[in-house]
């Protein structure tokens, strides 16, 4: 009952063409400020770990082969920029 109520009171939306999203319908969650710490925090550990397996590399180059990775594995996940995965 409450649908056809809805649906009744405001023609005009089932008459009105798709739209874009428009801004007040974006989720807040993805405006906010925590998802943003959320990131930041994420690049970073991306570029320690990053750090890390090129001194890996450098320093202990066998060690790669214990966790069980090649050494292009390696230069390909250095080499890739801090806000990819």
């Amino acid at each position: 009952m409450n649908d056809t109520l809805s649906l009744a009171s405001a023609p005009h939306r089932a008459a009105r063409p798709a739209t874009p999203v428009e801004l007040g319908d974006v989720p807040r969650r993805h405006n906010s400020l925590a998802t943003l710490r959320i990131f930041i925090a994420t690049c970073r550990e991306r570029i320690r770990l990053r750090w890390k397996l090129q001194q890996m590399s450098k320093d202990n180059p066998h060690l790669i082969d214990d966790i069980g990775l090649t050494r292009q594995q390696i230069e390909a996940e250095i080499a890739k920029p801090f806000w990819q995965r």
